[in-house]
């Protein structure tokens, strides 16, 4: 090929390598208003000056915000979602930690079956999973409906999978001989794992934990099914507002929730290194 066909391949490699790009930048554009636009349509309409939830607001006021933080019903709920989060993301991080070791390390049918079943509340449908649970309750008599102890089993059923699949792909590059050096060196098996092994994944187990609390905090369908009068969650909170009383305040809430999982996510992307985690390097 003479040097005019390379030249030519060349310019024709270097327009598309542009094209790329441009493509990309125009499709997260797109992406980014399709997430954020109902994040601002919410925003502007809890700060409405109106009685009523409308969008556009009346006016700009933050009359339903002082609301919310003087509510009993919404301030409970908030602090109660906030409490059943918590202790959800501990729960699903220390037993979901525990089965993706058991799945990375097994590496048999068995493994791999189990794997499915707890990926599966991830696609099962949340209202058929509450429903099941409910159901399981009532029928079996064990005292868990519309107790806290059934909302925390039915909320870990439905996080703990993220902290599974966030840990199983941490582990997947795993060199088992380091731990393996530490427990010839002396080091006992909870010492290995904590001083090594736990030290490896932290980016993994870190970024389970975040998505379970913030999948915890804004679980509808479960929490709908499984919840009480003195034991409602915020979700269930704006739900049962906005059923009889179309104000604002339902929005004011929603800012907070807001507010609370864009925490979340800016601690995700400042203590997790996803390349890492994905098994890549910065090279």
């Amino acid at each position: 090929m003479n040097n005019s066909g390379v030249q030519a391949m060349r310019l024709q490699k270097s327009q598309e390598e542009r094209e790329i790009p441009v493509l990309f930048l125009i499709g997260s554009v797109l992406a980014m208003t399709v997430l954020l636009l109902p994040v601002f349509i919410v925003v502007l309409a809890g700060l409405n000056s109106g009685d009523y939830l409308s969008f556009p607001p009346e006016g700009l006021s933050f009359r339903w915000i002082m609301e919310f933080l003087t509510s009993g019903t919404y301030l409970d709920a908030f602090l109660f979602s906030f409490q059943l989060a918590v202790l959800t993301t501990v729960v699903s991080t220390v037993v979901g930690t525990m089965a993706a070791l058991y799945i990375s390390r097994s590496g048999n049918a068995i493994s791999r079956f189990l794997r499915n079943l707890f990926l599966a509340p991830i696609v099962l449908p949340g209202v058929v999973l509450g429903l099941s649970l409910y159901v399981f309750y009532a029928t079996t008599e064990i005292g868990l409906v519309r107790s806290f102890t059934g909302l925390l089993i039915g909320h870990v059923i439905v996080t703990f999978p993220f902290v599974v699949a966030t840990v199983t792909a941490s582990l997947a590059g795993f060199d088992m001989s380091l731990e393996e050096a530490a427990r010839s060196l002396g080091a006992g098996p909870l010492t290995a794992f904590t001083k090594i092994t736990l030290k490896i994944i932290a980016p993994g187990v870190m970024a389970g934990s975040i998505f379970a609390f913030i999948v915890s905090f804004g679980q509808f369908e479960v929490s709908l099914f499984l919840s009480a009068a003195d034991l409602e969650p915020l979700p269930i909170a704006m739900y049962v507002s906005l059923r009889y009383k179309f104000e604002p305040i339902a929005a004011a809430a929603g800012i907070f929730a807001i507010f609370l999982v864009v925490i979340s996510m800016v601690l995700t992307s400042r203590l997790v290194n996803f390349k890492r985690l994905l098994g890549h390097s910065d090279d």
